[in-house]
């Protein structure tokens, strides 16, 4: 599994002009799910993410993280994190998942997620989407798992 955090003031995500998913102060996360990944995969992953200590404390230094500040998360499915563009010009999204096994482990990330967080929104499996945000930071992490 792979996941571009980042950390944000508010992010939101529609479909066909219309609001699906959203967060207020936390982490947009984009997450690509490989052939390769298992549940196992997803439970390491969001146990990292949540835990991760990207948001400042009161003296401005990362010391906090998204449990500490009770913050809010998007997640977005991404197979693009997945593309391979070694030969040519165009991308080959062969180490991505089938569309069946990507879509059942997204769900369970985003399950693993509404087990610690209040608010999480979630983007469309498959769907082509239009993602909003406002980058806190701008900090930007590439995690893998």
């Amino acid at each position: 599994m792979r996941a571009l955090i980042q950390r944000v003031g508010q992010a939101s995500v529609t479909v066909d002009g219309e609001l699906v998913g959203s967060c207020n102060k936390g982490l947009l996360i984009l997450l690509g799910v490989g052939a390769d990944d298992t549940s196992q995969n997803a439970i390491q992953l969001w146990n990292k993410i949540y835990r991760l200590r990207i948001f400042a404390d009161e003296d401005e230094k990362t010391n906090l993280s998204l449990a500490d500040i009770d913050g809010e998360v998007l997640v977005v499915s991404q197979f693009t994190l997945f593309a391979d563009c070694k030969k040519g010009n165009r991308p080959s999204f062969t180490q991505a998942a089938p569309q069946e096994k990507g879509r059942r482990l997204y769900e369970e990330f985003c399950a693993l997620a509404e087990r610690d967080v209040r608010n999480v929104g979630r983007g469309v499996f498959g769907a082509n989407m239009q993602v909003s945000l406002t980058n806190d930071g701008p900090f930007t992490v590439w995690l893998e798992r």
